[in-house]
């Protein structure tokens, strides 16, 4: 099979050495993400597209589609038939041989695009291939503005590429061609989506996390940080740094006025942010704020936020929906994780200040020990995505294939999966507890009786059970359901 990469559209503006440049780099990606897939693969380049040759098992090609168009830097992928190209009469017989039977009763029209020198014009190979193919396909007729099929076509000096199908990509700039960031990453739809937008750009970002929540939390924000980098950033090497921070979640309780806290927190993130990303060469720091999203993201608290350090910090967000996000996240494969992350708040104040300014916060920052903060970043871990451990080590909660009767089980899946497909077991007691009900509504039940938890691919499912595990409810495990 033969493929045809099409570059994203703002590659090709660019001056000719930053062209060179993207294209050159675009490559090493390739040949990196590519070959353990099929190490036979050929690849080819020319000014405005690559050519790549896979060998002919439908399940390789298959991975190599999928791959190309998840690296960013892709607008599109055409697979094509190749031909030698002989007069206009020889490229029509082509053309009916493999299009007449899909034109029959619909519309349809011709597009060519021409490289090279010939002694015809692309208008010229539209109209005498739209002609032939009117005449002999039983077509409904040509509509050059909204056609139910598109013939697609390019010649490139004396070859003929005949497009089968169209993969769309991602779009975007080749990985590598932009500064690294350090990316503060919570695991949920606002975090992970920014992440995604800077691996768009071309930019590398190294992923962040300050754990609130225990292991269980670390847990979920590991998986969605492997599966970003697995899926959009495998041709490059990425980091993942965890800060324990319970300790100075702690601090800010004891020490910070209340309306103050949340702001104060995000000062804290950013502080051990810009020194970790300064160690470490990365050139900006990246977070999910949008505008007015929560108390702490109005302009004066993300002006007093930005105080913090002298780092340069990107909000690709700062003017996107909440619904827009979580279509993002939809489309790029990570609501699951994100929906299913608990909600570790840390700091809640009762009446935030919307309104902040430098004098109250520097006012409530001065009874905090900053030790405290140091201590956090100098235990600090760090891991290459490509080696998370996908699986709480030393997990204490215990998987059980089958639900025993006295048992409880939690059905923990959001309300409109536990709809669409309903959990039933036949003599066992199901009861729906949404994971964002599950922390507060489990203290409300029989302390006496065991709960096994419950969801669709046991991730969720695991993660809340870790987290009630660790706060001494040792009557909850893991219900995975033999797959049918």
């Amino acid at each position: 099979m033969k493929l045809i990469i099409k570059f994203f559209a703002e590659i090709t503006i660019k001056s000719p050495q930053v062209r060179k440049r993207f294209v050159s780099q675009l490559r090493k990606n390739l040949k990196v993400l590519l070959k353990p897939i099929d190490p036979d693969l050929r690849m080819a380049g020319n000014w405005d597209s690559l050519e790549i040759i896979t060998g002919d098992d439908p399940a390789l090609q298959a991975r190599v589609i999928e791959r190309l168009q998840n690296t960013p830097g892709i607008n599109h992928i055409h697979e094509v038939r190749e031909h030698e190209l002989g007069t206009l009469e020889e490229l029509a017989d082509l053309c009916v041989a493999r299009f007449a039977e899909q034109l029959r009763g619909k519309t349809f029209a011709v597009r060519c695009k021409r490289i090279g020198k010939h002694p015809f014009s692309s208008t010229d190979v539209n109209r005498q291939l739209g002609a032939r193919l009117m005449a002999e396909s039983g077509a409904a007729g040509v509509s050059l503005k909204d056609p139910d099929v598109e013939i697609q076509l390019e010649i490139r000096q004396q070859r003929v590429f005949l497009i089968q199908t169209r993969h769309e990509g991602i779009g975007g700039f080749p990985l590598g061609t932009m500064e690294p960031v350090l990316s503060l990453m919570s695991g949920g739809f606002d975090s992970t989506v920014a992440s995604y937008q800077m691996l768009q750009r071309g930019i590398l970002p190294h992923f962040v996390f300050f754990n609130l929540g225990g292991r269980a939390h670390e847990l979920g924000v590991r998986q969605v940080a492997h599966y970003l980098w697995e899926k959009y950033a495998a041709s490059h090497r990425l980091r993942f740094i965890s800060v324990p921070f319970e300790g100075v979640v702690a601090e800010i309780l004891q020490n910070v006025d209340n309306s103050q806290m949340g702001v104060v927190l995000k000062r804290m993130m950013l502080r051990a942010a810009s020194r970790i990303a300064q160690r470490r060469g990365f050139q900006a720091l990246v977070t999910g704020e949008a505008i007015a999203q929560v108390s702490s993201q109005t302009l004066p608290n993300l002006a007093a936020i930005d105080e913090a350090c002298d780092t340069l910090v990107l909000r690709p967000l700062i003017t996107t929906s909440k619904t827009e996000i979580i279509r993002t996240a939809r489309r790029i494969g990570t609501e699951a994780f994100s929906a299913s992350m608990p909600e570790y708040c840390g700091v809640i104040s009762v009446s935030p200040d919307i309104h902040t300014n430098m004098r109250k916060v520097t006012a409530a920052e001065a009874g905090f020990d900053f030790s405290v903060l140091d201590d956090a970043i100098e235990q600090m871990t760090s891991t290459d995505c490509c080696d998370l451990e996908l699986e709480l080590e030393g997990s204490e909660v215990e998987t059980v294939e089958q639900a025993l009767a006295g048992q409880v089980v939690l059905d923990v899946r959001h309300p409109d999966e536990q709809e669409a497909n309903p959990l039933v077991l036949e003599g066992v007691e199901v009861q729906a507890v949404p994971f964002y009900q599950l922390n507060s509504r489990f203290a409300e039940l029989d302390p006496g009786r065991a709960y096994l938890l419950y969801c669709e691919k046991g991730v969720m499912s695991q993660l809340h059970a870790q987290y009630l595990l660790d706060r001494g409810h040792d009557n909850v495990r893991v219900l995975r359901l033999p797959r049918r």
